[in-house]
C-alpha cells in the first residue's frame, strides 16, 4: 500500500492529475489501518498520510480540514522521541501545517508551537544543513504570515514545497523499482532523491545512505538505458557517500565495494585503466576492513579476485592472475560443504585455474578446474535453479581439456552437458541464447576435429536462432553478430558458397556500429571484418575490399594501446599490404612502434620497459627499414629506425628536452613550460624500491599514480605543439633533420632483417645511398657467434694464440668481404681517405668491430687504412652530442680505479699505476684540474659523485655487461657495483670525454641489441660527448700500453678537446702492431 500511495503521489506531482490525489489517500490510510499504534511503521504511515492530506488541504482549498494532517503530524511525532532521526524532518512538517492554519485562520497559537518546533530542528541540526535552512525559511515566513493579513495565500507557495521525503521511504520506493521496469517510476524516484538530498547535510547520517542508494538508481537506469552520464553521476555520489564514511565506520565496506563495483563497471564500458586499478585498491581496503573470522570475508575475497583477473585479461601481469587464484582458494575454504555459496566459490576457482592453465599449460591447474566443476555440478542436482549454469560450466572445461589433449570423450561429454542445459533453458529463459551459443562452439570444435558437415550445420542453425534472441538493443547482440559470422566464414572455406561469405561480411558490418568508438572490443570488430574482406578479395579480386579489409586493420591498430593483440593485427596488415603491393605497409609499422612506445611509457622503470622489448619482435624497426627500401624510400627507412630503435633511451631523454627558446612566448607558452618541467622532473625520479612487505595496494596505487602522471604529461605536450614553430616538438625527427647528424662526416646505417642485408649511407648534404650487402641474416648469425667464440678462448699457450688470431683474421676478413668492403666502394664521393666515418649498426651486427675489418694479407687493405672509425648507437643521439657546450668550462678530470671490488679475491695489479700513468700525460694544471680516486677511496657512491662532478673521466677497473638484466650492467667497485640504472639516473649532460679501461663496455645484449643498453651507450645517451668503450674483455699486460699510446695523441701538445679521441685511438692502435690482434681492435669510440 505505502509504495503504491508514493507511486501515485509522484505521479500527481508531475500531472496534477487530482484523482491521483485521492488514490494515493487511500493507499496511506489502508496503509495505516494495516500498521497498530505499537507497529514500528506506525510513525511513518501517520506522517505519510498526513502529507498527503496536507497537500489535499492546500489544493483544494479546503482549510478548515487542516486539523486533520496536524493531528496526524503530531500523533507521528509523539511515536518519535527526542534523538530519533526522524525527528526533525516530523516537526519541520508539523510546522509547516500550523503556518498554514496560521495563515488561513490568524490563530496566533499556531505560529508560537510552529516556531517552537523549528527552532527545535535548528539546535539540532548544522549551521549549514539543507534541514536548518528549511527551517530558518520557515522562521522567517511565520515572521510574514504575521506581518498580513490572514487571508493571504502568499506563506502557500513556500510551505509545500518544504516536504520531502525521508530516507526510509525513499528507500523502499527505490527498491521497489529495482523489480520493475517502469521508466516513469525510475525517473520520479531518483528525482525524489535528489530533492531528499537538498535536506540532509553531510553531517546527517541519513546523507551517506540517499547518496548510496541514488547512486544505485543511477547505475541501474544506466545498466536499463545506457547513458554513461549516470554512471558518471553515480560514481560521483558513492565517492561522495566514501567519504562521509571514513575509517571506522561501519558502512564504509560496504560504499567501497559499490564504489568499486561502480568503476569495475565503467572500466568494462570505457577501458580505462585507472577505474579498474582504483576498482581493485577499494576491493584490497575492503578486504582489510573483513579480516579473518569476519562474516563478509568471502565475498570481499571473491569480488577483489574477480577484478584482479579482469586486469590479467587486460594487461597479462601474472602476479594479477596468481593472486585472484589465492583469494578464490582462501574463499572457498570459508564456503565449507553445506555452505549456500560452496557451489559458487568452486565454480569461480575452477574458471581462475582454467585461466592459468590457458596461460601457462600446467594441466595439473587444469584437472583441478575439472574436478571442482564437478563438484559443484553435484551440489546442483536436477531440479536445481543453478544446475544449467553448473552444466555449462563443467562442458568449458572439458572442452579446453579436449582442446589440450584431444580426447574425443571429453569433446562428446562437453557436447551432452550443454544439450542438457540447453533444455533447461527453454525459449523464454534469459540465458538460452547463452546456452545455444555454448553448444554451437563445441559443435563447431567437433566438426573441425571430425569433419562431419552436420556438425557444422547444427552450429549455424543454433548461432541463428541466438541471434534471434538478442534483437536489436540486446547487450550481447554483437558478440552473436561475430559468432554467427565467424561459422558462416568456415562454412564458406568448408564449400565455397559465395553466400555465406556475404552474409559473414554483412553480419560483421551490422556488428561494428554496435562497438562505437571508445568500446573495448571495437579492434576486434575491426579486425574481423578485415578478415572476411580479405579473404572475399583473394576469392574475387575486388580492390575495394582490399582497401577497406587494410583500412578497417589500420583503425583497429590505433585503437589498441595497452592491448597484448597489437603485435598480431601488425603481422595481419604488414602481411596483407606487403602480399598485395600496398601502400600502408609502412603505416602499420610507424603505427605499431607509436604503440609499442605509449605501450613502454606507462611504465616507470627502465628494467620493466626493457622487459616490454624483449616481448615484442626484436626486429621491428629494422623489418620497417628494409621494407621502406624494398619501395625505394631511402630517407624513410632512416626516420623509421629512429623511431622504433633505442627507445628506452630516447622515452629517458624526452623528460630532459631543454625548452628555453619557449620562454619568451607569453604568459601560456611560460605557465605550459613550468608545467612540462615540472611533471618530466617527477617523472624522470628513479621510481623507489619496493621493499619486502611492501603492499599490492601502494605498489599498484604508485603505478596508477605514475599513468595518470604520464597523461598530464602528454597533456602538456600536446599544448606546447600547438605553439607556433613547435609542431613538431618530440615527434619522431625527420631525415632532413636526421642528416645534421653526418656534419663531420658520413655515417653508415647497417640493417641486417630476413629480407635483406643493406647499408645506407647518410651525408651531410645530398641524397642517402642504399647499397645491398653480400651477406644474409643466416650468415650474419653465424659470423657473430664464430667471433665471440674465438675471442672469449683462452689463449695462453703459443699455437693456440696463433689458432686464435687465425680464426680472427678469418672472420674479419668475412665481415670485410661481406659487409664493409661494399660500403667502401660508394664512399669514394663522401669520404676523403683519412678522414672520419660513423657506423650506425642494428640488430646483429651491434656485435661486430667493424672498424677492424680487412683483408688482413701483405699489400691488402683494410679499412683502418682507409678511415678512421667511430660508431654511434642513432644518428640522434650524435646529434645532441654535437650540441654546442660551454667552452670556458675548466678541465676537471677524474681518474676512478678499482683493483679488487667486493667478492673479488684477486688484485687486479695495472690499476694504481695505470692512474698515475694518466696523471703523468695529462696537461699540468692550471690546464687540467687532476682528481685520483684509488682502490681504497672507489666506492659507488664515491665515483658517482666524482663522475657526477668530473667532465672528464677515466674508469680502470673491472667492467660486466649483464646480458639477463642489461641496466644491471656495473663498473665494479668496493662495496657495490655501480651500474648502468645509476648511471642512466644522473646529469653528465656538461660532459666531455670517458675512457672506459674496462672489460665488456660496449657489449649489449642479444634480445634487445637495437636498445644499445651497454655502459659506453650509456654514457654517452646521459650527455658524455666522447667515449671509448671495449668490445670483450681487455688484458692487464697490454691495457697500459694502449691507454699511454692514446693520451700520448689525445693531449701530448697539452690541449684538450674531446673530438680528438676518435684519431687519437685510431693512430694509438696503428702504432702498436705488437699487441695481440684481439687486444689491438678491443676498444672503439662512440660519439663526436
Amino acid at each position: 500500500m505505502t509504495d503504491a500511495g508514493h507511486c501515485i503521489l509522484a505521479r500527481y506531482k508531475r500531472t496534477q492529475d487530482h484523482g491521483d490525489l485521492d488514490h494515493a489517500i487511500k493507499d496511506f490510510e489502508r496503509a495505516s489501518d494495516l500498521c497498530p499504534v505499537d507497529h514500528p511503521y506506525r510513525p511513518a504511515a501517520l506522517s505519510n498520510l498526513a502529507t498527503a492530506k496536507f497537500v489535499s488541504c492546500q489544493v483544494n482549498g479546503t482549510y478548515l480540514d487542516l486539523d486533520i494532517p496536524i493531528s496526524l503530524f503530531q500523533d507521528a511525532l509523539d511515536m518519535r522521541p527526542t534523538g530519533h532521526p526522524d525527528r526533525p524532518l516530523t516537526q519541520l512538517h508539523l510546522a509547516l501545517a500550523l503556518l498554514s492554519r496560521c495563515a488561513k485562520r490568524g490563530f496566533q497559537a499556531d505560529a508560537d508551537v510552529a516556531k517552537e518546533l523549528l527552532n527545535e530542528v535548528r539546535n539540532v541540526s548544522l549551521a549549514d544543513s539543507h534541514l536548518s535552512r528549511a527551517a530558518l525559511l520557515a522562521i522567517e515566513t511565520s515572521a510574514l504570515v504575521r506581518s498580513t493579513d490572514a487571508n493571504t495565500l502568499r506563506a502557500e507557495g513556500p510551505i509545500a514545497s518544504m516536504l520531502p521525503w525521508s530516507p526510509n521511504e525513499l528507500a523502499d520506493r527505490a527498491e521497489l523499482c529495482l523489480h520493475t521496469y517502469d521508466p516513469h517510476a525510475m525517473d520520479e524516484v531518483i528525482s525524489l532523491h535528489y530533492d531528499a538530498l537538498g535536506y540532509y547535510s553531510t553531517a546527517n547520517d541519513r546523507r551517506g545512505q540517499l547518496l548510496c542508494n541514488l547512486s544505485i538508481m543511477l547505475v541501474t537506469r544506466f545498466e536499463r538505458r545506457g547513458n554513461s552520464q549516470d554512471l558518471d553521476e553515480a560514481i560521483a555520489l558513492q565517492k561522495e557517500a566514501l567519504a562521509l564514511r571514513p575509517i571506522g565506520h561501519t558502512a564504509r565496506s560496504e560504499s567501497l565495494n559499490n564504489l568499486a563495483n561502480q568503476l569495475s563497471t565503467r572500466f568494462q564500458h570505457r577501458g580505462n585503466d585507472q577505474d579498474l586499478d582504483e576498482a581493485i585498491v577499494l576491493n584490497r581496503e575492503a578486504l582489510a576492513l573483513h579480516p579473518v573470522g569476519h562474516a563478509d570475508r568471502s565475498r570481499s575475497l571473491n569480488n577483489l579476485a574477480i577484478q584482479l583477473s579482469t586486469r590479467f585479461q587486460h594487461r597479462g601481469n601474472d602476479q594479477d592472475l596468481d593472486e585472484a587464484v589465492m583469494f578464490h582458494r582462501e574463499a572457498l575454504a570459508l564456503r565449507p560443504v553445506g555452505h549456500i555459496d560452496r557451489s559458487s566459490s568452486l565454480n569461480n576457482l575452477a574458471s581462475q585455474l582454467s585461466t592459468r592453465f590457458q596461460h601457462r599449460g600446467n594441466d595439473q591447474d587444469l584437472d583441478e578446474a575439472t574436478v571442482l566443476n564437478r563438484e559443484a555440478l553435484a551440489l546442483n542436482p536436477v531440479g536445481h535453479a543453478y544446475r544449467s549454469r553448473s552444466l555449462n560450466n563443467l562442458a568449458t572445461q572439458l572442452s579446453t581439456r579436449f582442446q589440450h589433449r584431444y580426447n574425443d570423450q571429453d569433446l562428446d561429454e562437453a557436447i551432452m552437458l550443454h544439450r542438457e542445459a540447453l533444455a533447461l533453458r527453454p525459449v523464454s529463459h534469459t540465458d538460452r541464447s547463452s546456452s545455444l551459443n555454448n553448444l554451437s562452439n563445441q559443435l563447431f570444435a567437433r566438426f573441425e576435429h571430425r569433419g562431419n558437415d552436420q556438425d557444422l550445420d547444427e552450429a549455424v542453425m543454433l548461432h541463428r536462432e541466438a541471434l534471434a534472441l538478442r534483437p536489436v538493443g540486446h547487450t550481447d547482440r554483437s558478440s552473436s553478430l561475430d559468432n554467427l559470422a565467424s561459422q558462416l566464414s568456415t562454412r564458406f572455406q568448408h564449400r565455397g558458397n559465395d553466400q555465406d561469405l556475404d552474409e559473414a561480411i554483412m553480419l560483421h558490418r551490422e556488428a561494428l556500429p554496435l562497438r562505437p568508438v571508445g568500446h573495448t572490443y571495437r579492434f576486434m570488430s575491426l579486425n574481423n571484418l578485415a578478415t572476411q574482406l580479405s579473404t572475399r578479395f583473394r576469392h574475387r579480386g575486388n580492390d575495394q575490399d582490399l582497401q577497406e579489409s587494410l583500412e578497417n586493420l589500420r583503425c583497429a591498430l590505433t585503437l589498441l594501446t595497452q592491448h597484448d593483440p597489437r603485435q598480431i593485427l601488425v603481422r595481419h596488415w604488414v602481411r596483407h599490404a606487403d602480399q598485395h603491393s600496398h601502400g600502408t605497409e609502412l603505416e602499420a609499422y610507424a603505427t605499431s612502434m607509436q604503440l609499442l612506445d605509449a605501450f613502454m611509457s606507462a611504465t616507470a622503470s627502465v628494467s620493466s620497459r626493457h622487459h616490454i622489448m624483449k616481448e615484442f619482435q626484436s626486429t621491428l624497426a629494422v623489418n620497417a627499414a628494409s621494407c621502406a627500401l624494398r619501395r625505394g624510400e631511402v630517407c624513410r627507412a632512416v626516420e623509421l629506425l629512429e623511431q622504433g630503435r633505442t627507445l628506452i633511451w630516447n622515452q629517458m631523454a624526452r623528460f630532459r628536452m631543454p625548452l628555453d627558446s619557449l620562454q619568451d612566448r607569453g604568459a601560456h607558452a611560460e605557465a605550459l613550460v613550468k608545467k612540462f618541467r615540472d611533471l618530466s622532473s617527477i617523472l624522470d625520479r628513479p621510481p623507489s624500491n619496493h621493499l619486502e612487505g611492501t603492499s599490492r595496494v601502494d605498489v599498484e596505487a604508485r603505478a596508477t599514480k605514475y599513468r595518470c602522471l604520464v597523461e598530464e604529461w602528454n597533456t602538456a605536450l600536446k599544448g606546447i605543439r600547438k605553439i607556433e614553430g613547435f609542431d613538431r616538438f618530440l615527434l619522431a625527427p625527420l631525415f632532413s633533420e636526421l642528416q645534421d647528424a653526418a656534419r663531420d662526416g658520413p655515417i653508415i646505417v647497417l640493417i641486417a632483417s630476413k629480407s635483406s642485408c643493406n647499408a645506407i649511407i647518410v651525408p651531410h648534404k645530398g641524397h642517402p645511398v642504399s647499397v645491398e650487402l653480400a651477406i644474409d641474416v643466416e650468415r650474419l648469425v653465424r659470423l657473430v657467434n664464430a667471433l665471440q667464440l674465438t675471442v672469449a678462448k683462452d689463449s695462453s699457450p703459443q699455437n693456440s694464440q696463433r689458432e686464435k688470431q687465425a680464426k680472427l683474421v678469418e672472420a674479419l676478413r668475412q665481415l670485410w668481404v661481406e659487409v664493409v668492403h661494399p660500403v667502401v666502394k660508394n664512399l669514394a664521393g663522401v669520404a676523403k681517405p683519412g678522414s672520419r666515418i660513423w657506423w650506425c649498426p642494428t640488430s646483429f651486427f651491434n656485435f661486430l668491430p667493424l672498424h677492424a675489418a680487412g683483408e688482413y694479407r701483405p699489400n691488402g687493405t683494410n679499412l683502418s687504412q682507409l678511415y678512421i672509425s667511430s660508431y654511434t648507437p642513432s644518428l640522434t643521439a650524435l646529434i645532441k652530442a654535437r650540441r654546442h657546450r660551454d667552452r670556458a668550462l675548466p678541465v676537471s678530470f677524474a681518474a676512478i680505479g678499482q683493483n679488487r671490488p667486493s667478492g673479488y679475491l684477486f688484485a687486479l695489479p695495472c690499476v694504481e699505476p695505470e692512474l698515475d700513468l694518466v696523471k703523468s700525460l695529462l696537461p699540468p694544471s692550471p690546464t687540467v684540474s687532476f682528481t685520483k680516486v684509488t682502490s681504497n677511496q672507489s666506492t659507488k657512491s664515491a665515483a658517482l659523485r666524482i663522475l657526477r662532478d668530473n667532465h672528464w673521466v677515466h674508469f680502470s677497473c673491472h667492467g660486466t655487461q649483464d646480458f639477463v638484466e642489461p641496466f644491471k650492467s656495473a663498473f665494479l667497485m668496493r662495496d657495490e657495483p655501480l651500474r648502468l640504472l645509476d648511471i642512466s639516473h644522473t646529469d653528465l649532460s656538461r660532459h666531455e670525454f670517458a675512457f672506459l679501461s674496462a672489460c665488456q663496455t660496449a657489449v649489449g645484449d642479444f634480445e634487445t641489441p637495437d636498445e644499445a643498453i651497454h655502459l659506453a651507450a650509456g654514457l654517452q645517451f646521459s650527455g658524455v660527448k666522447s667515449v671509448i668503450g671495449t668490445f670483450w674483455n681487455v688484458n692487464d699486460s697490454t691495457v697500459q700500453r694502449l691507454v699511454e699510446a692514446f693520451y700520448k695523441e689525445f693531449c701530448g701538445d697539452g690541449k684538450m678537446n674531446s673530438k680528438r679521441a676518435a684519431r687519437a685511438l685510431h693512430k694509438a692502435v696503428q702504432s702498436l702492431k705488437d699487441l695481440p690482434l684481439d687486444q689491438r681492435i678491443v676498444f672503439m669510440h662512440i660519439g663526436v
